[in-house]
């Protein structure tokens, strides 16, 4: 790449960036007011629906105490290990199976908690109502089990609870053999009384995870309410709480990986709220209660996803379950309509070549490929700008006293040439969007998580773990962070440098010593990058100058 190509495309970029926050983004005043405006009215709008709130009172304990404080329904499938407490039916511990915490560790990643313990992380569901004189089940409520004493995706559970009023609650629980459990919530009315249920389901999380904080990715309470998705982040939410009313969608609490979800009953009106009182929660209630007569029942369904982000997994449930935009609980961002599709890109040639850093190399060879055309023209471009130097510096010489004539005659010579010194900027341009949507696979999805490349590179979506510092390894030394220039890093300043030089030099001796120094720059600043997109930018550098040697032989370039 031309260094002054890069500085001008990201300059370009930026100018594209402040232009449109001074002229068209609406001021940060407006929309706070707006949306401030459209929580008040919505919230006027709901229903006259219970509140779900509950008194708890608890000591908090480790894990180990809070899984041997109450009895346990066991569940397990291929993807996920875990029980629910008999106490309040919460699903509140969830091992994934497939995946460690640690690259070459053992340790498997834990997502819920139970409510006691200090990272408490869970799930519960169920009914209310207006009528304080009947006893529903809570969070306090022991549950009993009837049938079968272990979940499975094949053999669902049954738990039953009833008051003194003649009202028998059950739930009846399947799991999949992947991420989904499915309740079906039942109210059998056996007194002879009529009363108002509200179906609710609701995520509980204590406090704020350790996030990733990079403002490319959205890690915190999530929803996609009307078709309209909805993004709150954790320290949002402790300063306004968020309510909607919606007639669809689905609600959850999403990490960079994990993804725990709710989807209420399918056509029936429903309140969402995220809102902090000691702990974050995400919850929906019904907002129109359902009648259950004397010797009448009731039964509602709700889906619960708890699932490692994988791209085919949360696809899968969308398309199988019909929930509308449930595949951007993988935060793919504004370029979604390129950065899901350099994904499959990846992951077909994933498939071929069985390694995620050949199929970068491949995907940035066919990118070569699919730019070839554009490259052509941008290094004939640059050729003749090479031959026209000795007389650009002439002209510059001749007219060093006088700005306005030394522009008027470069542009003459400029024209009489058919040469654009700014044509090297649009293969740069072009190529913007796919290094930004690389960047972003390599970031947020899990199937880049813990894959090697060959040598000393154990996980494509962590940097180049070497440094030259320490002699990359061979002086027993840990170097702080921002020492932590790898081998892949210096590969691709060493690349650029050399492609530097098939350029050519800018007139001025000033800029001329400024874009010498880029090479370094550009590899301190990448050297924090995940090893993948280094790798992409190296084998990129590569093949650009090989494709610029070869044109610049091939054809034969004149001036007039």
């Amino acid at each position: 790449m031309d260094s002054k190509n890069v500085i001008a495309a990201i300059s370009l970029s930026a100018a594209v960036i402040i232009l449109y926050s001074l002229f068209f983004a609406p001021p940060p005043g407006e929309i706070q007011q707006k949306q401030n405006k459209d929580k008040v009215e919505k919230v006027l709008d709901s229903s006259d629906a219970p509140n779900i709130d509950q008194n708890e009172n608890f000591t908090k304990i480790n894990r180990k105490e809070a899984l041997l404080e109450n009895d346990r329904i066991q569940f397990e499938n291929n993807s996920i290990i875990g029980s629910i407490s008999l106490k309040g039916a919460a699903i509140d511990d969830l091992t994934f199976k497939e995946y460690n915490v640690e690259l070459n560790g053992s340790e498997k990643v834990i997502l819920l908690n139970p409510r006691n313990v200090d990272n408490g992380y869970l799930v519960e569901s169920g009914f209310v109502t207006t009528n304080k004189n009947i006893d529903i089940p809570n969070s306090s409520t022991i549950w009993k089990v009837s049938g079968n004493k272990k979940l499975t995706n094949k053999n669902p559970i049954k738990l039953t609870w009833s008051n003194s009023q003649g009202i028998s609650f059950e739930k009846h629980i399947s799991l999949d053999d992947q991420f989904l459990f499915t309740i079906k919530e039942k109210i059998i009315n056996s007194s002879n009384k009529t009363y108002n249920f509200y179906s609710y389901g609701q995520i509980i999380r204590n406090k704020i995870p350790e996030i990733s904080g990079f403002y490319i990715l959205h890690e915190g309470l999530i929803a996609t309410l009307d078709d309209e998705l909805i993004e709150e982040d954790y320290d949002d939410i402790q300063e306004n709480k968020f309510t909607r009313i919606a007639q669809k969608g689905w609600l959850g609490i999403g990490d960079k990986f994990w993804i725990t979800s709710i989807i209420p009953p399918r056509d029936d009106e429903f309140k969402t709220t995220f809102d902090y009182k000691n702990k974050f929660r995400a919850n929906y209630i019904s907002t129109k209660g359902k009648e259950v007569g004397a010797n009448q029942s009731l039964q509602e369904e709700i889906q619960i996803i708890i699932a490692a982000k994988r791209v085919n997994v949360i696809d899968g449930y969308a398309e199988s379950l019909k929930i509308n935009k449930f595949d951007l609980t993988i935060d793919w961002g504004f370029m979604y309509f390129i950065t899901k599709p350099l994904f499959f890109a990846l992951d077909y040639f994933f498939k071929l070549l069985g390694n995620y850093g050949l199929a970068i190399i491949a995907i940035t060879i066919c990118i070569r490929l699919a730019f070839f055309p554009l490259a052509n023209f941008s290094f004939r471009s640059m050729a003749k700008m090479k031959i026209l130097q000795p007389e650009m510096a002439r002209i510059k010489e001749l007219h060093k006293d006088d700005k306005m004539k030394l522009q008027q005659e470069m542009m003459a010579l400029y024209k009489k040439e058919k040469v654009n010194p700014m044509s090297g900027c649009l293969p740069i341009l072009v190529q913007i969007p796919v290094f930004f949507a690389l960047y972003k696979v390599l970031f947020v999805t899990i199937e880049m998580r813990h894959m090697p490349f060959y040598g000393w590179i154990h996980d494509l979506s962590e940097r180049d773990p070497t440094s030259i510092f320490n002699l990359f390894g061979l002086v027993p030394w840990d170097p702080p962070s921002f020492l932590m220039i790898g081998i892949w890093p210096i590969l691709m300043g060493l690349s650029m440098f050399v492609q530097q030089k098939l350029n050519p030099a800018p007139p001025d001796p000033i800029q001329a010593k400024i874009f010498m120094f880029f090479p370094l720059f550009l590899t301190i600043i990448l050297a924090p990058f995940p090893a993948g997109l280094v790798i992409y930018w190296t084998v990129n550098n590569i093949l650009t100058m090989a494709q610029q040697v070869f044109i610049m032989k091939k054809t034969s370039v004149k001036t007039t």
